[in-house]
């Protein structure tokens, strides 16, 4: 469901570009465009699944996984909008198989300790606070710092909904921390897209994800309680490395994706 949105969102901005815009007005100019909604539903469909998982897995287990969605959109996007894959693309997908392999080996099954409310929202929310002062006032407009923004937001949703996946519904509703993971959405929703305006989807979404991996994993193991097989902690090291190293690699193999989507963009108009 990822990788459908990713490729989606791509075609809805790429459309969007005689029109450029940020943040939330971007947002909203592309909310009308059906292609969009068509994206933004799969990724919200994916973050169901993947906040529903959050509340026994480990978050270097699921994040890898969601990651592997860059993946996903190349398939898609060699199907659909006949986008031409490499054999460095292929092999980048079977060494980001074998790394989830190993992450799923190594995972075991745990409830994540609870993060002081207090404590979640200065250490989470005040980087989130400062990277979208900084897009707001224009001192960050490239495609990768915008990505790199976008996916410390994205470990934010992560690591809120790892904490909280296990409260009820009515708890998650009063609870500021599912607010807190609601607006880090909203954030990385927004650079995201401007972010598919300016660079090349796989790029794009592979720094993201790398940015994603990496943070939440981190966060994951020091301080949310995520628990690792007996004498499989190296599994995980490795299985991280070839999931982020297949990502990144996919993200710079593919130099010809958006030209390609503009012409899906097209096609799909």
């Amino acid at each position: 469901m990822y990788g459908l949105g990713i490729v989606a969102q791509t075609i809805a901005a790429r459309r969007a570009e005689q029109r450029p815009g940020s943040g939330l007005g971007l947002l909203a100019r592309l909310a009308t465009d059906r292609i969009y909604l068509l994206g933004f539903a799969g990724q919200v469909g994916g973050f169901a699944l993947a906040f529903l998982a959050r509340e026994s897995l480990p978050l270097y287990l699921v994040q890898a996984g969601s990651s592997s969605a860059v993946g996903l959109a190349t398939v898609f996007g060699v199907l659909m909008l006949r986008w031409r894959v490499r054999g460095i693309e292929i092999a980048m997908l079977l060494v980001m198989a074998f790394g989830l392999a190993l992450l799923a080996a190594a995972s075991t099954p745990s409830v994540a300790n609870d993060i002081p409310t207090g404590t979640g929202l200065a250490m989470l929310g005040l980087p989130l606070l400062a990277g979208a002062v900084a897009v707001h006032l224009g001192l960050v407009t490239t495609a990768v710092p915008l990505a790199i923004f976008a996916g410390l937001a994205f470990s934010v949703v992560a690591i809120t909904s790892r904490t909280i996946a296990d409260e009820s519904l009515t708890a998650l509703v009063l609870h500021p921390l599912a607010w807190l993971m609601l607006v880090a959405a909203l954030v990385g929703q927004a650079c995201f897209a401007m972010a598919l305006q300016r660079g090349s989807t796989t790029s794009t979404a592979a720094s993201m994800d790398g940015t994603t991996v990496m943070i939440a994993s981190a966060v994951g193991v020091l301080a949310l309680g995520d628990q690792i097989a007996p004498g499989r902690s190296w599994w995980v090291a490795l299985g991280l490395t070839l999931v982020v190293f297949g990502v990144l690699v996919l993200g710079a193999a593919s130099r010809s994706a958006p030209a390609v989507v503009t012409a899906g963009a097209r096609e799909l108009g």
